[in-house]
């Protein structure tokens, strides 16, 4: 009889893993198929796709790169007449 509760106890608990897996497999595909899309397309889509926090930080990096070109440009020119010999 104990053998019995056993068997019937360790099949629930293999039919209620299985039940979780396939709910769970559900949501993510139903999650992940949006579109009509592919998997491996909707996939590779949310990895690459650039966040605020990125698009601001090519922003920052950009207006760097222009401060230091206009830097540049300011060592380059003379400051002064006086460097250029005219007074």
């Amino acid at each position: 009889m104990e053998t019995n509760k056993a068997v019937i106890g360790a099949l629930l608990f293999i039919f209620l893993v299985v039940g979780a897996n396939f709910v769970m497999y559900a949501i993510a595909r139903g999650a992940v198929n949006t579109r009509g899309k592919g998997f491996w397309e909707s996939i590779t889509k949310s990895l690459y796709t650039p966040s605020k926090r990125d698009i601001s930080m090519d922003e920052l990096r950009k207006k760097m790169e222009e401060l230091e070109k206009g830097k540049k440009e300011d060592t380059q020119t003379p400051r002064s007449r006086k460097d250029n010999g005219t007074m």
